[in-house]
């Protein structure tokens, strides 16, 4: 009855808070949680003037731990180094996600090795997917036949996406090799074309779309 009921209550927040709020997950571990200020800020403004959301301006912090993650439907975590989720944090992620949450991890280049040893302990019974380039994802709004873009080149590998699944949803993104959260910065901290900062815009609208609505 206990977990039926703190299923309930993750999916009513998630509905009712449905394009209200966005959140950056504060992580344990050294890692730099706190990278791309800026990034999540211009995705906003950018979401709510080309596909109808109504997100408030500035996104909020959240830790793993807190309740109060619960209150946000799409939560995004980024950075450079080490992840490190207690047995609290790897609980309440999983009964988030599974209960109707979503959540982006970009690598911002050196915590995937880190990243994928922590996401794997919340679903060990699970295969973490490649995402093909003809999955709603890259045609919820904006058409990335080719899949994940390109946006910072690292060790010249191809960008990646990749999901846990639960019944047909991806309820968690790792997106790699991309640096999206780069491209979603202000346009003075990398100075990337525009071109390419649209593209990673683009992508991140999809994202938040299909979070919201699939």
């Amino acid at each position: 009855m206990r977990k039926f009921f703190i299923l309930f209550f993750v999916f009513f927040n998630v509905l009712t808070t449905q394009g209200q709020q966005i959140a950056v997950l504060k992580y344990d571990g050294g890692g730099d949680w706190y990278s791309n200020p800026t990034a999540l800020k211009n995705l906003i403004q950018f979401c709510n003037k080309n596909i109808d959301t109504t997100l408030e301006p500035q996104p909020q912090v959240v830790h793993p731990e807190d309740p109060a993650l619960f209150s946000y439907p799409f939560v995004h975590m980024t950075g450079h180094g080490n992840v490190v989720f207690s047995d609290e944090a790897i609980k309440n992620l999983k009964i988030y996600l599974m209960g109707g949450g979503f959540l982006h991890i970009d690598d911002n280049y050196g915590m995937k090795p880190y990243v994928l040893t922590q996401i794997q302990k919340l679903f060990p019974e699970k295969e973490l997917k490649e995402i093909s380039s003809d999955h709603p994802l890259f045609s919820m709004h904006f058409k990335f036949p080719n899949g994940l873009p390109k946006i910072h080149e690292h060790d010249g590998l191809p960008p990646k996406a990749l999901g846990f699944f639960h019944e047909y949803k991806v309820i968690l993104l790792f997106t790699t090799e991309s640096d999206l959260g780069d491209g979603w910065e202000d346009s003075v901290v990398h100075n990337d074309p525009e071109e390419v900062r649209l593209k990673a815009l683009k992508m991140g609208a999809n994202i938040i779309k299909y979070a919201f609505e699939f």
